[in-house]
């Protein structure tokens, strides 16, 4: 069985961004990833790791 996974819009995918990222849940934990290699920890709650892929959205401006 596949992991779920949820696209989480990119702020700078408007404005040329490379960054797309996913949130993908493992057993009781969800993690946020993005295609530049980057992972955030794994959270119990699929809100914070929406947060995280957020942030490191974000992160480029």
């Amino acid at each position: 069985m596949q992991d779920p996974q949820t696209t989480v819009p990119d702020a700078g995918a408007g404005v040329g961004g490379t960054h797309r990222t996913t949130t993908t849940e493992r057993g009781a934990f969800c993690l946020a990833r993005c295609s530049c290699g980057w992972s955030g920890p794994a959270r119990r709650a699929r809100s914070q790791a929406r947060t995280d892929a957020e942030r490191h959205s974000g992160d480029d401006r």
